[in-house]
């Protein structure tokens, strides 16, 4: 799969521009309001317990960390091996303030990670420079071994400050909550949105939302935008790599939707939204 470089021009120098950069799977760098957050870092090269087996990157990780600006927030989704990654997780260590959800606090200690929030969903908490952070609901399910299942929640947040409001779903089935949350935290300016990991469907769809719910939770939402996440870092399903965005595309038309308003992004893409 080919990645792009990221516009490090928009990177370093972001100004009042809402500046988000895809570095794969669900895993963002986005810059509003004067703040640098990530979502679901992952920079190991398998989504496995181990770096020597699992399911392995089919596409290179766009950009060395190191060069990433000061990280000042990060949101993790649920404690799932694609979403929450014990390297990167050290590599960051107790600079950047993480938001988890309920039951993964302890995970962090353990990883010597003290600097950790913990929320339930609909709990808020506070950013700099007046911003505001939104544990929400997810339709998923969690755990690390066998002996964890569903011991510690799972979520998506809402990141807004006082010009943009930006909505992670992290990993989720399509469902009512997804309404919701534009009802009760207000209309995102972009969501970032799953379409991939939903085949075989009677399997996958309770969990996962495929490009065509990916693309009726953008309606949900009355998102400004919505940019499709979840695809073409690793195989984790039986889909083919590269249908997730073609299908987006596709019922983004039917729906008369632009593609300023449906964004698909190569690995390492910057977009910058006034």
């Amino acid at each position: 799969m080919p990645v792009m470089d990221p516009n490090w021009r928009a990177i370093d120098s972001p100004g009042d521009s809402l500046v988000v950069t895809w570095i794969g799977q669900a895993t963002f760098l986005v810059q509003m309001g004067g703040l640098n957050i990530l979502t679901d870092p992952i920079f190991g090269e398998r989504s496995s317990p181990v770096q020597f087996s699992g399911p392995g990157r089919v596409t290179a990780l766009p950009l060395d960390p190191a060069r990433l600006p000061q990280v000042d927030y990060v949101v993790i989704s649920h404690n799932h091996y694609d979403h929450l990654d014990k390297g990167a997780v050290r590599l960051l260590g107790n600079g950047p303030t993480w938001f988890v959800p309920l039951g993964l606090k302890a995970w962090f200690a353990r990883q010597g990670i003290t600097n950790v929030v913990e929320l339930d969903w609909w709990d808020r908490a506070g950013l700099s420079h007046g911003g505001v952070v939104t544990c929400v609901p997810a339709q998923h399910f969690s755990s690390r071994s066998l002996r964890d299942r569903n011991k510690a929640l799972w979520a998506g947040w809402v990141l807004a400050t006082s010009r943009h409001r930006v909505y992670f779903a992290g990993d989720t089935g399509y469902g009512p909550h997804i309404a919701e949350i534009g009802v009760r935290t207000g209309p995102p300016d972009l969501a970032l949105l799953p379409i991939g990991a939903y085949r075989p469907e009677w399997f996958m769809l309770a969990v996962h939302t495929n490009p065509a719910q990916a693309v009726q939770a953008h309606l949900d939402l009355r998102a400004g935008r919505s940019i499709g996440m979840h695809w073409g870092t690793f195989i984790l399903a039986d889909e083919p790599i590269l249908e997730p965005p073609r299908l987006f595309r596709e019922s983004a038309e039917k729906a008369g939707l632009t593609d300023e308003e449906i964004i698909v992004l190569r690995h390492g893409q910057t977009v910058v939204l006034p």
